[in-house]
């Protein structure tokens, strides 16, 4: 079967977020059965393929890289018992709700919250699914993304350790570790691929020092590098995470994920709010990936992580918009925004009277994290910038539209995180168009928004 070619014709402004950061004005992109086959001027491209998109008046973005995620917390969104709590209290909250999870509901909001990610620009995502009630298994996920058309990192969460063995989760939602263990060798065998540009990639991610014990780490560990797979789990969210680590094992956060063998260039940690100096030059000399998640940290007031030192000490640091209940978005244009404003915020209370804020954390900066970053967060090397060769992942946005007016004619690119954050005309996964014109192509939203919508109310009145 001969491959699909697609032609992206005249962007404004192609940004490549290759080596040399090239953003290529009147250029254009023609890509072969999901891979870049050439990209530049018009006249040295084909001039037809099977599908043309004209990009005249738009600007394209390697597609953006989410790397943290919750995404069965997109049916308990700004639930009023839970927004205004700090992290343990807002699981302690949210997990007895949580418990009432279905296949259906993790089947449907996965594809929920792929449809925000894929509408804001985000092609490649990673999931985190810990809690397993009721028959759910991460193969409702993995199913999911398969049919909206996402690049996807699942990773197999867990919790083993209770309320009555000093945990922060109830008995009843944690697993025992040997079926732990055994699901995720399952999953990995049956799902994961290790090739190039491989759609779906399975994660080994017990879920964070208060739930899992220090044997599930170090097996998740041992299990994930023998079957050639990546690490993920919580690290350094808040103060209280940070006495937690102290209190049950005598060690700094980053003491402790060193002690279990979880640093190295494949493990990545979420949120490192309270990463301190020696984690950072350990992460720094390891490789050990950190996922940012700037919203969720201001929605449950965990602090501002020190993004810039990290990236200065060379931290792997990639974007994550976490769960949809402490974020209550998944819109990664946004998060970028975001994300870029919060750095400059922490930078400028370092420097109190001092101009650094600005300086130090530019829209393209973030927009290295978001693409880049995440790429090198999730071990690939095939996404996260444009150029000959790359998996053909990318977003278009609609310079012309209302947010960009007065922006978009002095700085297309800046103008993505410096304006409104907008949503996609376009967006490609593989080659493929899931977004066109602003609208999904492959799942029908309205439908799936209103069953959504009717399994929200019934998880929330269940619990009461």
């Amino acid at each position: 079967m001969t491959a699909k070619t697609l032609l992206i014709r005249n962007a404004d402004v192609i940004a490549t977020q290759d080596e040399q950061r090239r953003e290529l004005a009147h250029a254009s992109l023609y890509i072969r059965g999901g891979v870049i086959e050439a990209i530049g001027a018009m006249a040295d491209l084909p001039a037809e393929a099977d599908e043309v998109i004209n990009a005249a008046g738009h600007v394209v973005i390697p597609g953006l890289v989410n790397t943290h995620h919750h995404m069965y917390q997109s049916l308990t969104r700004a639930l009023p018992s839970a927004q205004n709590a700090e992290l343990f209290g807002w699981l302690k909250t949210l997990y007895p709700i949580w418990g009432g999870l279905t296949p259906e509901m993790i089947h449907v909001s996965t594809q929920v919250a792929m449809a925000e990610l894929l509408l804001s620009g985000c092609t490649t995502s990673s999931d985190h699914l810990y809690i397993y009630p009721n028959g759910v298994r991460l193969d409702d996920g993995i199913e999911a993304a398969r049919q909206i058309g996402m690049r996807f990192h699942a990773a197999r969460g867990s919790m083993s350790v209770g309320e009555s063995a000093g945990g922060l989760p109830p008995d009843r939602l944690v697993e025992r570790e040997d079926a732990i263990l055994k699901d995720t060798q399952r999953l990995i065998e049956t799902h994961h691929d290790e090739g190039r540009y491989a759609m779906l990639r399975v994660v080994a991610a017990p879920c964070s020092p208060f739930s899992v014990s220090r044997d599930l780490m170090r097996e998740s560990a041992n299990l994930a590098r023998a079957l050639r797979t990546r690490m993920h789990t919580h690290l350094a969210e808040n103060d209280h995470d940070v006495a937690y680590s102290r209190e049950k094992f005598g060690m700094t956060p980053a003491e402790y994920a060193e002690s279990l063998g979880w640093v190295g260039d494949d493990v990545w940690h979420a949120h490192c709010v309270k990463l301190d100096a020696p984690g950072i030059a350990r992460f720094a000399a390891t490789g050990t990936g950190v996922a940012h998640c700037p919203c969720s940290n201001m929605r449950l007031a965990s602090g501002i992580a020190p993004i810039r030192k990290m990236l200065d000490a060379g931290v792997p640091v990639g974007l994550g918009v976490d769960g949809s209940a402490s974020n209550d978005a998944a819109h990664m244009l946004n998060e970028a925004r975001q994300a870029m404003l919060l750095a400059r915020v922490g930078r400028a209370l370092e420097h109190f009277g001092c101009d650094h804020g600005p300086r130090e954390m530019t829209a393209r900066h973030m927009l290295d994290v978001a693409t880049r970053g995440g790429a090198r967060v999730l071990g690939r090397d095939d996404i996260g910038h444009l150029s000959v060769g790359m998996a053909a992942d990318l977003a278009i946005f609609d310079t012309r539209s209302l947010g960009f007016a007065g922006g978009a004619v002095h700085d297309p690119v800046g103008a993505l995180l410096m304006c409104a954050s907008a949503t996609t005309a376009y967006t490609v996964v593989n080659g493929r168009v899931v977004v066109r014109g602003g609208q999904l192509t492959t799942v029908d939203l309205g439908p799936l928004v209103e069953r959504h919508n009717r399994l929200a109310v019934q998880l929330a009145n269940a619990a009461r």
